[in-house]
């Protein structure tokens, strides 16, 4: 069996710095990619005791499947552009917070949407217990020219 190796998160988002939530890339199809996150005490989103809120899945969900349109411009040759999350469809939390050094697994899952929207099927799960936290559908937009907002090709958020 073959391990793929895929780049750092970082070359494939348009976020930078402490905004790039997601770990490391584990899995990636044609139509789903699979993403890690270490929570972190020091992350941006952590609260006193190091824990995380289950909201913040929805970020992790949507920069999973950034990755996932980064990952498919990079194999095509075509630039890393930013992508605006349009909305969310049912979902459920059902855990309220993260704790501090779980590891979760995020999946995003292509469900509909070409050229410029998107939806997909997303979950977050506790990496060693298979545990489903959070799932849900978030629709997207991936905004062709609009790096031209931030002057450099691509959205800085340090």
């Amino acid at each position: 069996m073959t391990t793929a190796i895929f780049p750092r998160v970082d070359e494939v988002l348009p976020q930078s710095g402490r905004m790039v939530l997601l770990t490391r890339i584990t899995d990636h199809t044609e139509r789903r990619t699979t993403c890690t996150v270490e929570v972190s005490p020091a992350g941006v989103f952590a609260e006193a005791d190091g824990g995380v809120p289950a909201w913040v899945a929805i970020e992790y969900m949507a920069q999973c499947i950034a990755a996932h349109g980064g990952l498919r411009a990079r194999a095509a040759g075509d630039p890393i552009t930013i992508g605006f999350l349009l909305g969310s469809r049912s979902i459920t939390l059902h855990t309220p917070r993260f704790q501090p050094g779980q590891h979760l697994e995020v999946e995003a899952a292509h469900v509909w949407g070409e050229h410029d929207f998107f939806s997909f099927a997303c979950v977050v799960r506790d990496a060693r217990t298979r545990a489903t936290l959070v799932e849900g559908t978030l629709t997207v937009a991936r905004a062709e020219g609009a790096d031209a907002l931030s002057g450099r090709g691509g959205v800085e958020t340090r």
